[in-house]
């Protein structure tokens, strides 16, 4: 397992963080500790989820959270660019970066999901070969 620093995704959403934390220092007052905020503590918390999916055995819950995460972005950044206080060339590139964590992060939880159901079969099928196995042993 490559250490969560070393993940393409894990990459492109840290760029991607930096960059938000860049633009919103330049929102309005009025805009910056509520709207601002929220983007930036969302943007942290697609960055966990990357950790928290690296980490873990079973990685789609938090991919799913990461994407859920991912889609209150778009939300925040289009309310940004759409009451003026984010400029359209700099809500294009932050929107393309997010496109492109998005991307990678449907990739992955489908990699991860096929894993999982290959993994769910076969513990199926060991518990039925253990049943089989009982029964013959326990007739006479």
């Amino acid at each position: 397992m490559a250490t969560y620093d070393t993940l393409p995704i894990y990459k492109s959403c840290y760029d991607f963080l930096l960059r938000i934390m860049h633009v919103v220092t330049h929102f309005p007052k009025d805009y910056k500790y509520s709207l601002g905020e929220k983007i930036q503590t969302t943007a942290i918390e697609t960055v966990i989820c990357i950790y928290r999916a690296n980490t873990e055995k079973y990685k789609s819950q938090h991919l799913k959270s990461m994407l859920h995460y991912i889609q209150m972005l778009y939300l925040f950044l289009r309310i940004s660019h759409d009451i003026k206080i984010l400029p359209q060339e700099k809500y294009t590139s932050i929107v393309f970066m997010l496109d492109n964590i998005s991307r990678q992060a449907r990739g992955w939880l489908t990699s991860t999901q096929k894993k999982d159901d290959a993994s769910e079969k076969v513990v199926e099928q060991n518990i039925q070969t253990e049943e089989h196995a009982k029964e013959a042993t326990a007739c006479p």
